[in-house]
Order: structure tokens, then C-alpha cells, then sequence
């Protein structure tokens, strides 16, 4: 089996849950209680790409929500892939998404993008519906998913997605 390092940014406006999908990654836990993320936070966890007998030891970085391009230009660099996250019940989060994703591509270049739609543990609250994900997604040429941290609903299946992207390989789906 072959190992890969590979650098993949989790973007989105603050409180869409960035934190907790990492969180439920890489420690199958979760904490309703709400942490602003200052600055950035690495996480590390190992995918094993089986069927392509690949290893990926994917470095997750959880940059602030705040769009300070500036200091977002850092982070950036070096990034293989893109975690961009939307919370369905606050459909200013979708609209954020261009910004994220046009922030990444300026820094990174036209590296793989994953929208997820988190919170869908809360659809009946949702301002997002699974169209309006599926067309921004497209416009990237992105897989998409609607995930809940809280839950586990299609988070390993997203970060999964991204390890396979980094390597050229297409999408996993849902």
C-alpha cells in the first residue's frame, strides 16, 4: 500500500459546523457546545483507500470562518483539496460558498472542492433544500452531501471523497 500526505482546507461562514465535522472524523464524537475556531486548528487522520491500494494521511485544516483574504491566502497554500461547508437551516451559508470557493482556487488552484450541507439532522428547519446544494454544486463540479455531525449521516463518506479526489480519482457517491 502506497502513502500519500495530503493537505485539505474545511471552509465556511462560522457556526456551520466546520469543528464538529472534523470532529466526528477524526474522533467519532460530538459536543453541542459551540467553539469559535481562532486562527486555524490541523487535524490529522489516515484514509485507507483500498480499492486503490492507497494510503491518504489526510492534514484537515479548520481555518476561521471569517473572510479576512489576507491572512486566508496563508492557509491555503499548498492545499490538494476543499471541504466547503453550508449549515441548512441559514441559507446566507449557501450564498457564502462562491466566496469560499473562489478564495481557495485564487491560492490553490482548480484543486477537487466537496460542498457539504451540514446539520441535515435539523430538516425541518432547513432554508436549504437538496436542489439548491446539487446546483451550487455543479458549478464546481462538486460532489455534494448533505451530512450531520451530530449524527455521522455522511461525514466519513465526505472526507473519504476528498482523500479519493486528491489522488485523481472521481467522487464517491452518496
Amino acid at each position: 500500500m502506497q502513502d500519500y500526505n495530503k493537505k485539505v482546507c474545511l471552509l465556511g461562514d462560522p457556526g456551520v459546523g466546520k469543528t464538529s465535522l472534523i470532529r466526528r472524523f477524526v474522533e467519532n464524537s460530538f459536543s453541542d457546545k459551540y467553539i469559535h475556531t481562532i486562527g486555524t486548528k490541523v487535524s490529522k487522520k489516515v484514509v485507507e483507500l483500498a480499492d486503490l491500494d492507497l494510503r491518504v494521511s489526510m492534514l484537515i485544516w479548520d481555518i476561521v470562518g471569517q473572510k479576512s483574504i489576507g491572512l486566508l491566502e496563508s492557509y491555503f497554500k499548498g492545499a490538494a483539496g476543499a471541504l466547503v461547508v453550508c449549515d441548512v437551516t441559514r441559507d446566507d451559508t449557501l450564498s457564502s460558498v462562491d466566496d469560499w470557493v473562489k478564495s481557495v482556487r485564487k491560492v490553490a488552484g482548480a484543486i477537487p472542492i466537496v460542498l457539504i450541507a451540514n446539520k441535515s439532522d435539523l430538516m425541518e428547519n432547513a432554508m436549504i433544500d437538496a436542489q439548491s446544494v446539487a446546483f451550487a454544486a455543479r458549478r464546481y463540479g462538486s460532489p455534494h452531501y448533505l451530512a450531520s455531525a451530530k449524527a455521522g449521516t455522511n461525514v466519513e463518506l465526505a472526507f473519504s471523497t476528498i482523500a479519493r479526489m486528491t489522488m485523481g480519482e472521481p467522487p464517491l457517491s452518496a
